[in-house]
């Protein structure tokens, strides 16, 4: 406790001298995180391997080239971001200069999650330091070889006065969040997220929380089935399903269900081959605990598992699985899967679909394949998601135009792009006068008349279009 309040103590020190307000620091602070990249490239590759056995190829998209790629685009827009914006006025305030000016909260804290452990603490970094802020980073202690490979590179290549790495386990991390906060992001689970607010209310901290949730994907309308197969296989089993934003289930006929299973059981061929244990490209559990929690699942559905099924425990292996003849109350359906684990529960009409997703907490993204545009837009206007793509899946989330967050359950807040530079600033009202006009000032000073009250309400309505100022 002691160690980690010096630390946020020296970064609430540093950020009261200002040091961090000049848009040249932040410019330099962004550059040296590609710097970083660039020249611990392999270093970052060989942790994300041992953690999760990633293939270099989702380990550079996923981890490497994401972070980098959001880095550009904020070097590019930083100056624009940083913009005072002016608002419109009225006619009592013609003269006065009003605007919005972005503040850096201070001091703020991070914590990542296991399964992207580099992206998910390097991506709101961008934005807290676009934002002018200090940081203290949480990687996640099960990717453990990633949690030290940050806590060595960090400090080489930010500033120590106004980042650092805290390593630890669930204790460091309740302990750390004793100290006070100006902002506490938090990616992970809903039941952790819960401990994080309740320590956050103490001091009156505000959160960013990105969890997760079960996101569906509803097949309706006709599709290309060897297109939707192949889109929905990559997207359910990159990083062997260990994606907040991977399809948790799908939802179909059972006349698309027979079409989908033979291209899915092909498009699985097609990418990891005949023995999906044997190929490189297949990712593995990130622990003994969850490789159980999995195997539990699947040891306890009711369902029939028709594609897969084979499993490695000294591995952490689970071959891509789908399992059919689900039930609403399935143990699978009870919670995020978070592993290469696909339901398919059949419903036989788009409306009670719909009626099904709606039913339950709102997801942090949501799929729909169809061919037909009119359901598409019918999902789209009649559900609620954090996010939304249509016949894909997890892409949009690599768009930094976009935001990326949940709604309810699924977390509030968001970031990538300029949305996380906004999550991270302060937004300060700003209303510069000076001392002329004071008899038209003098209109709201008592004793107060209706004449007066006439006149303020007209200087002060939206609707004036006087010009005569």
């Amino acid at each position: 406790m002691d160690a980690q309040k010096k630390i946020v103590d020296r970064l609430r020190t540093s950020f009261r001298s200002g040091v961090t307000v000049p848009e040249q620091f932040r410019r330099t602070q962004l550059n040296n995180l590609i710097e970083m990249l660039k020249d611990s490239e392999e270093l970052i590759l060989d942790a994300l391997h041992k953690d999760l056995a990633k293939p270099k190829f989702e380990a550079i998209l996923s981890e490497i080239d994401i972070v980098t790629n959001e880095l550009y685009y904020a070097i590019a827009n930083l100056s624009s971001w940083m913009q005072q914006e002016y608002v419109s006025k009225n006619l009592a305030t013609k003269l006065d200069e009003c605007f919005v000016k972005r503040e850096p909260f201070g001091v703020v804290l991070i914590i990542g999650a296991w399964n992207y452990p580099l992206q998910l603490l390097l991506l709101p970094m961008i934005g807290a330091i676009c934002a002018g802020n200090c940081v203290v980073l949480k990687p996640s202690e099960v990717s453990a070889a990633t949690e030290a490979v940050l806590a060595e590179l960090i400090p080489k290549y930010l500033s120590q006065d106004c980042f650092a790495v805290v390593c630890g386990g669930a204790e460091e991390t309740k302990a750390l969040l004793q100290n006070r906060f100006d902002h506490i992001f938090y990616t992970g689970s809903q039941t952790v997220a819960r401990s994080i607010l309740q320590a956050a209310s103490i001091h009156l901290t505000p959160v960013t929380l990105e969890l997760g949730g079960k996101c569906p994907c509803l097949i309706y309308g006709g599709v290309n089935t060897t297109s939707a197969a192949r889109r929905l296989v990559w997207a359910k089993f990159f990083n062997a399903g260990q994606s907040c934003v991977a399809p948790d289930y799908v939802l179909c006929s059972a006349a698309t269900r027979d079409l989908l299973l033979p291209e899915i059981q092909k498009a699985l061929e097609d990418f990891y081959g005949a023995d999906c244990k044997k190929s490189p490209d297949f990712s593995r559990i990130v622990s003994p605990r969850h490789w159980c929690r999995l195997m539990e699942l699947l040891g306890k559905t009711s369902g029939k598992v028709v594609i897969g099924g084979e499993n490695d425990q000294k591995e952490r292996y689970i071959a891509p699985t789908v399992v059919v003849d689900v039930a609403e109350d399935d143990v699978l359906m009870a919670e995020e899967i978070f592993g290469p684990i696909l339901p398919i529960i059949t419903v036989e009409s788009l409306e009670k679909s719909i009626d099904f997703v709606n039913s339950k907490e709102k997801p942090l993204a949501l799929y729909v394949f169809s061919d037909n545009s009119s359901v598409v837009r019918a999902v789209l206007e009649s559900t609620s998601s954090g996010g939304f793509c249509s016949n894909d899946g997890i892409i949009h989330m690599t768009l930094p135009g976009l935001p990326f967050g949940g709604v309810g359950a699924s977390g509030f807040g968001s970031y990538h792009g300029r949305w996380g530079f906004e999550t991270f600033s302060h937004r300060r009202a700003c209303m510069l006068r000076g001392w002329a006009l004071e008899r038209l000032n003098g209109l709201r000073y008592p004793p107060y008349t209706e004449e007066k009250l006439g006149w303020l309400r007209w200087t002060a309505s939206p609707k004036t279009s006087c010009t005569l100022m």
